[in-house]
C-alpha cells in the first residue's frame, strides 16, 4: 500500500469520448504530470520486449493477449516478468502495473486507461472516474480529430470494436465491470458540460475529499 501524500487520478474512456483531453487538461489544471501511451514505451523497456509488441497488446483482449512474444534485440530482459526467452501478455500486464504503482508512489498525477484504478485499488488517495458520450458525440470527436469527416459509419464501426476490447481487457484483469457506475468514483457525460467545467468539477471533489487546495 502506498505510504505518501500523492493524490493520483485514473480516466476509463469510451473511445471518442474526451477521456485523454479531459486528463490532459485535468493534470494542466493540478499542476501535475500525465500519463497515457507513455506507460507503454517505459513498461516495454521494462519487460524487456519491443515497443511495438507492447503497443499492439494495449488494452486488447483477447486477440494479443494470448500470445506469446518474443524477446526484441538490443532490450535486456527482465527475468522476474518473463525468463529468458519469452514473455506472455500476463508478464506484460505485470510490468505495466509495477510501473504504474511506481508513478503513483513518486509523484501526483493522471493516468488514462490500463486498469490503473483497479492496480492502484490500495493506494489511499485516488480518484476514479469513468468517461462516455453518446455513440453521435463520440463519433463527432473521431471523425474531427482523425481528419475524416466525412465518414461517420467508419468512425461509428471503430468506436465499437475498440470500446469491446477494452471491456473485455478490463473485465478480465479485474474484479469490476467496465463502464459500470459501482467500479468508479465519478462518471461524467462529455456531451452534458464542455470539458473545462469538468476538470473543475473534479478538483473541487479531490479539494473536498482529501482536503486539499489544487
Amino acid at each position: 500500500m502506498a505510504d505518501n501524500n500523492n493524490i493520483v487520478v485514473t480516466i476509463g474512456r469510451q473511445f471518442g469520448s474526451g477521456g485523454r483531453e479531459l486528463g490532459r487538461r485535468l493534470a494542466e489544471r493540478m499542476g501535475i504530470c500525465y500519463y497515457d501511451k507513455e506507460l507503454l514505451s517505459e513498461a516495454a523497456k521494462r519487460a524487456g520486449v519491443s515497443e511495438e509488441f507492447f503497443a499492439r497488446s494495449d488494452e486488447r483482449f483477447p486477440k494479443f493477449l494470448n500470445g506469446v512474444f518474443s524477446f526484441a534485440f538490443g532490450l535486456n530482459p527482465f527475468n522476474y516478468y518473463a525468463g529468458s526467452t519469452s514473455i506472455s501478455g500476463d508478464s506484460l500486464y505485470r510490468a505495466q502495473s509495477d510501473f504504474i504503482h511506481q508513478l503513483a508512489e513518486e509523484a501526483s498525477c493522471v493516468i488514462v486507461g490500463r486498469t490503473a484504478d483497479y492496480v492502484l485499488r490500495d493506494h489511499p488517495r485516488v480518484v476514479n472516474i469513468f468517461v462516455h458520450a453518446p455513440v453521435d458525440d463520440c463519433v463527432r470527436r473521431i471523425t474531427a480529430r482523425e481528419g475524416d469527416e466525412n465518414d461517420a459509419d467508419k468512425a461509428r464501426t471503430k468506436a465499437q470494436r475498440i470500446n469491446k476490447l477494452r471491456a473485455s481487457y478490463y473485465n478480465f484483469y479485474t474484479d469490476k465491470t467496465w463502464g459500470a457506475a459501482a467500479s468508479y468514483d465519478l462518471t461524467f457525460d462529455t456531451s452534458l458540460m464542455p470539458i473545462d467545467q469538468i476538470v473543475e468539477v473534479v478538483v473541487d471533489y479531490i479539494n473536498r475529499r482529501f482536503s486539499c487546495a489544487f
